[in-house]
């Protein structure tokens, strides 16, 4: 039996990360001509383009441990601790890992049966599967956004921030 709803919700997943959904922003589009130096700047105090790229993927990857069956092991405080960036491979390595996970949770949850998304994740205070992949998908388009503006921000005013003028 096909699982029309796990296989919609991976859809989405691989739109949101590679385009083709109807709010025409994805991840891919955002991310790309983006330099290292642009994305660890934080115009007007906001969070950098990497640190929220970085807090994204946190979740994927929290929820990707849970899917392969492991323990779902996340904290908030942990969310936004981005290892140092200090060049354009590190940058690319962050954005390219970011992609394979996406790619990864989307072949993880085409794979689930629909049942599956009924049941608790871990324990009731986390929720429904169903939830927690909306909810994956809800963070990941509210933080894109975010990336967008500050991208505008950095690339158009030329704006870079003052940890990166202090590194020259």
């Amino acid at each position: 039996m096909t699982s029309i709803v796990t296989a919609q919700i991976a859809k989405h997943i691989r739109e949101l990360f590679n385009g083709g959904s109807w709010t025409g922003s994805n991840m891919r589009s955002v991310l790309t001509g983006i330099t290292w130096e642009q994305a660890i700047s934080r115009p007007h105090s906001f969070n950098s383009i990497a640190v929220l790229v970085f807090h994204t993927n946190y979740y994927l990857g929290a929820l990707i441990r849970v899917l392969e069956g492991g323990k779902l092991e996340a904290h908030d405080k942990y969310s936004f601790d981005l290892p140092p960036i200090g060049s354009q491979k590190d940058w690319e390595e962050l954005v390219n890992k970011t992609f394979r996970e996406a790619e990864l949770i989307a072949g993880l949850i085409e794979n689930l049966p629909d049942e599956k998304l009924w049941d608790i994740v871990e324990q009731q205070k986390y929720g429904i599967f169903y939830r927690n992949l909306h909810g994956l998908i809800e963070h990941t388009y509210y933080h894109l956004g975010q990336m967008a503006l500050i991208k505008k921000l950095v690339t158009e005013n030329s704006i870079v921030s003052e940890t990166v003028k202090k590194r020259s």
